[in-house]
């Protein structure tokens, strides 16, 4: 691992402990600030980048066989995680969906970019990109109708009646489209298939809130840390951890290797996407559903750390193929 990538993941250690200190020190108030700071995120600034991105893709010019070859295997684990997590009857109603994130969600941004650039140069930089376009939108979109399903249907349990079936399509729908992450997809996509610019002030307004998501992430996922620990949470995040930095690019890899046909550098970048350690709207999403954040926590840390061993190991892999 070169050693920019190792600094970068430095960095991204740093920023954690300085919201892991905040915590600790309650300079930013009680318990309560980890859950604000990542609804900040999740209703504010994520909102803002996804809009952004979505009315920006240039959808005529993404590389799609590359794309597949990423996203077919990585949205089939999510489905297989989440179903079988669903079939264990013991978790709360967005347990399934947000262990189904942590597994599948990789940091495509603030870690997957630079080494992109590192390792790949431009052209490499620009089919990662491309995946990140798409990132967010698709896996997202996804998971909340999955989970607004869940919700919905343990509400309609709840409340029975024969309306059961009827309230539980109402109230899914409604919360998946009235997302904040849904939403602004929706409006993105209307507003780029419309071919409708968007103002300057107000692209730049939006630049500016996309460009916090970054360090406030990764600050809630320092002061969650400190206030949620990993006690209790350690053997599923290691086994959440193993699924995103082995089992995931091994899929991709026989995916986009024997299905897609790929070698040389759009492999290893599909691949190198793939074994990224999970993202930090994994957190936001845990949190958003008051589920199981000291698990999703404790992956994105432990999976970040683990990084540094399998990331080498992947790339050696994806050398081995021949042209």
């Amino acid at each position: 691992m070169s050693s920019e990538v190792f600094l970068r993941l430095l960095a991204i250690f740093a920023v954690i402990g300085v919201g892991w200190g905040a915590g600790r020190t309650r300079t930013l108030g009680g318990e309560d600030t980890a859950r604000v700071v990542s609804n900040l995120a999740f209703f504010v600034f994520v909102p803002a980048l996804l809009f952004r991105t979505t009315s920006e893709i240039d959808l005529t010019r993404l590389p799609w066989v590359t794309l597949a070859a990423f996203f077919f295997p990585v949205v089939g684990l999510l489905l297989v995680v989440y179903v079988w997590q669903r079939a264990r009857g013991d978790l709360p109603p967005a347990g399934p969906s947000v262990r189904a994130i942590s597994t599948t969600y990789g940091n495509l941004v603030q870690l997957g970019i630079p080494i992109a650039a590192t390792l790949f140069g431009a052209a490499g930089l620009a089919i990662h990109v491309a995946i990140v376009s798409l990132h967010a939108i698709t896996l997202l979109t996804i998971l909340t109708v999955l989970v607004e399903l869940d919700v919905a249907r343990a509400q309609a349990r709840v409340h029975g009646g024969s309306t059961a079936i009827a309230t539980t399509v109402a109230v899914t729908t409604r919360r998946t489209v009235l997302h904040p992450v849904v939403t602004p997809v929706l409006v993105g996509l209307a507003w780029n298939l419309l071919g409708l610019p968007v103002p300057r002030t107000i692209d730049n307004a939006l630049a500016t809130l996309g460009a916090a998501v970054v360090p406030v992430c990764l600050v809630a996922i320092g002061l969650s840390l400190q206030y949620y620990g990993v006690r209790g949470a350690a053997r599923e995040a290691v086994a959440v951890s193993a699924g995103k930095l082995l089992v995931q690019p091994a899929l991709v890899f026989a995916a986009a290797h024997w299905a897609a046909c790929l070698h040389g550098e759009p492999l290893a970048v599909v691949v190198m996407a793939a074994a990224l350690p999970s993202g930090s709207n994994a957190l936001l999403f845990a949190q958003r559903y008051q589920t199981l954040e000291a698990e999703a926590t404790a992956a994105i840390v432990i999976s970040t750390v683990a990084f540094v061993v399998t990331a080498p190991f992947w790339l050696w892999v994806t050398s081995q193929v021949a042209p």
